[in-house]
């Protein structure tokens, strides 16, 4: 049970009904969920988190589409968020990939085991995790894969403090055992 339920669409004000309209316009394919309707609570939460997409825009730019829905799959299974866990999951399944079996370069599991120790240690990164990272990527992509983590882990926050249920429409990505 949410510990705050989603603003129904009929208690939206008009600025937070056209922030809707605005956001699944600009993002085509995206809906408004249940976080996102909690966020319709305060205006200014909902324009912040919705600026998640232009940074997961800048990833996708560096890493490319599938290392970066993998790179944030890892970051909300690190922070044990079940929402955001799922919907990267449906993401990952519906391009053709098990989860619990991805294929991964030496490359590609080095991002993903950085992103995941983001998340579980708070953002204390070892040196040893930092350095292929930092060979890797420039100043500038290394900004852009942090800030994005952040945004991934605030998502995440928001979600587990507020226990914000998970969508209908991602019942059939949930993991077949529970942690």
């Amino acid at each position: 049970m949410p510990r705050i339920t989603p603003l129904p669409s009929d208690e939206a004000t008009p600025e937070i009904q056209a922030a809707f309209e605005a956001h699944v316009t600009d993002y085509p394919g995206s809906r408004i969920t249940n976080m996102k309707a909690t966020l319709g609570r305060s205006v200014l939460a909902f324009q912040v988190y919705m600026q998640w997409y232009p940074l997961y825009e800048e990833v996708k730019k560096i890493v490319g589409d599938r290392l970066a829905y993998l790179f944030a799959h890892a970051i909300s299974e690190g922070a044990n968020c079940p929402l955001c866990t799922t919907f990267f999951r449906r993401i990952i399944i519906d391009n053709g990939e098990r989860p619990e079996d991805l294929q991964l370069t030496d490359s590609e599991q080095t991002l993903i085991d950085f992103g995941s120790a983001i998340a579980q240690n708070k953002g204390e990164i070892p040196d040893e995790l930092f350095a292929p990272i930092a060979e890797r990527y420039t100043d500038q992509q290394l900004v852009i894969l942090v800030a994005f983590a952040g945004q991934m882990i605030a998502t995440n926050v928001f979600n587990n403090v507020l226990e914000v249920t998970i969508d209908e429409y991602l019942y059939p990505y949930l993991p077949l055992t529970q942690p």
